[in-house]
């Protein structure tokens, strides 16, 4: 069946010649480079910037994010010559190729380990506008790498599962660290690098003061949120104290 999808997939590239030049180019750089640079925008959202909320959590996970696609696409190099597949032109004949011939293994796809690892870990910073656009962008990347006749679909359905398992592995162990390391950069000079916004920040101003008048006295009580005293509106202070004489004489 893997064989057969991979078939259909070529026979569709063959009949988009005009789709070549742009899947080429994107099966082999763009991709990758797109989803580098979502990373690096959740990274500017998760300290504050763009619109996003920021918090020391949110860098953490993002800085994992870029960690963790590393360390997936480390693993992936030896996990692929223990498995040991062969690309797919190396035993098909007669099918279209749109990238240069590799000599390695197949099977999980690095590509695709790269975008499952950073879809996973910017799902996981909760930041949902960037995590979608890395969905789409990699999971248009693995289309591709079957596209240009580099990979069977099986290969990039278990490179993207391979980089997600890691990156959401290494989340409890990892993050946490990450996010100490964080709280302290942001309370040094070098905050700035994380974002201010992990620094802590002034209360903001309570409740609209709202007047209440103290019966005949004409003296104002003004409520807010520190406990103002009450103010009596300049000459009838003098009134107001020759009645309290009268009332205690």
């Amino acid at each position: 069946m893997d064989t057969q999808w991979y078939l259909d997939v070529n026979h569709f590239a063959r009949q988009t010649a005009w789709a070549h030049g742009f899947m080429h180019f994107y099966a082999l750089y763009g991709g990758v480079l797109l989803l580098a640079i979502l990373v690096v925008v959740g990274f500017w959202r998760a300290r504050g910037g763009l619109g996003g909320g920021g918090s020391a959590q949110h860098v953490a996970v993002v800085l994992w994010t870029a960690g963790g696609t590393l360390v997936a696409l480390g693993l992936n190099q030896p996990l692929s010559h223990i498995v040991g597949r062969s690309r797919p032109y190396a035993v098909l004949h007669g099918v279209e190729v749109l990238v240069p011939r590799a000599n390695d293994f197949t099977l999980p796809s690095d590509h695709a380990t790269v975008a499952g690892a950073i879809i996973a870990g910017l799902w996981l910073s909760r930041d949902r506008l960037v995590a979608g656009l890395a969905t789409l962008l990699g999971l248009f990347l693995a289309f591709a790498r079957v596209y240009v006749g580099a990979h069977y679909p099986g290969d990039v359905l278990a490179g993207l599962g391979f980089g997600a398992v890691v990156v959401i592995a290494g989340y409890p162990l990892v993050v946490p660290l990450l996010r100490r390391g964080v709280e302290i950069v942001g309370r040094s000079p070098l905050g700035v690098v994380v974002g201010t916004v992990h620094r802590d920040r002034p209360a903001g101003p309570g409740p609209a003061a709202r007047p209440t008048a103290l019966g005949a006295t004409g003296s104002v009580r003004i409520l807010g949120g520190d406990g103002a005293q009450p103010r009596v509106p300049a000459g009838r202070s003098s009134e107001v104290d020759s009645g309290r004489d009268m009332g205690g004489s």
